[in-house]
Parts: structure tokens; C-alpha cells; sequence
């Protein structure tokens, strides 16, 4: 069985080697959509009987891990030397640094090796982290699926 929670942040970023608009600093709405599988829970009594996992603790592992860290944070990459020299000059700026261009792409296998080992340490072998798909605009999103390279 498969189970999806969607969860949405705000932030803002720049792809600076892009060749039209994304070049510039800029903000999305994104969303991130959380694929979990494994088997329903058949102990009797229990309060998450007949499910995957409570959609709540789905939820609170990636807002705590991902969406909290990432929401109205400015996300850069670390060879972005520009923009960090900008973000400097902002006191307390909400700035994560990543180690590539801050793509849907590389956002979405970013958060699937974050929360990967996090719901499976807290359910174990059972439950599996499928999928991350992160919509960076409602019309486009990357999907960071377990086995891709």
C-alpha cells in the first residue's frame, strides 16, 4: 500500500548559470509531496490500525526536517558566490545552502535522502520512502524516485 502527504513553503532562489529568467533572484510557492509504502498495521487496538502511517507523522517529519528549515528561506547554492555576498549584507537572512544549483531536481533528491533514513528509523524495514515529488510551480516538478541513480 501507498500513502501521500503533501505539505507547501514558500522561498525563493536562482539558478545562476540558467539562460533565461531563472537566472534572477526569485520566489516560488512550492509543494512537496511525501510517497510512503508498506504494509497496513494489523495490530489490533492500535491507534494507526489499517494504516501505513498516521498522515500526521508523515507530516511532522518532513515539516521539521525539510519544510520548516526551507520555507521563507532564501535556498543557494554554495558556488554562488554573488548572491551569498548579498545575502551577507541581510542581517538574520533565513539562507540553506546546498552543495548544486537549487533545481526542483536537486531539491527533491536533497529531501528524499534527508527523510529516507528518518521514516525508516522511525518504523523500520516495513516502511519504504518511495517518492519525493517537488512541484516547483503547479505545472512543474521533479520526482526523486527510490532506485533512480
Amino acid at each position: 500500500m501507498r500513502i501521500t502527504r503533501r505539505l507547501e513553503f514558500d522561498a525563493g532562489h536562482r539558478i545562476p548559470n540558467h539562460g533565461s529568467q531563472c537566472r534572477h533572484l526569485h520566489g516560488h510557492r512550492y509543494a512537496i509531496e511525501i510517497t510512503l509504502a508498506g504494509p497496513l498495521v494489523a495490530t489490533a487496538g492500535a491507534a494507526d490500525e489499517g494504516m501505513v502511517m498516521d498522515f500526521s507523522e508523515v507530516k511532522s517529519i518532513a515539516q521539521q526536517h525539510v519544510v520548516e528549515p526551507w520555507d521563507h528561506a532564501f535556498l543557494a547554492w554554495r558556488q554562488d558566490h554573488a548572491v551569498l555576498e548579498f545575502l551577507d549584507t541581510i542581517p538574520d537572512h533565513k539562507t540553506v545552502l546546498f552543495e548544486a544549483p537549487p533545481t526542483a531536481e536537486h531539491l527533491a533528491q536533497t529531501a528524499f535522502k534527508m527523510l529516507d533514513p528518518l521514516y525508516r528509523s522511525r518504523y523500520g524495514a516495513k516502511l519504504e520512502l518511495q517518492q519525493i515529488r517537488l512541484y516547483e510551480t503547479p505545472n512543474c516538478w521533479a520526482d526523486a524516485v527510490r532506485g533512480d541513480a
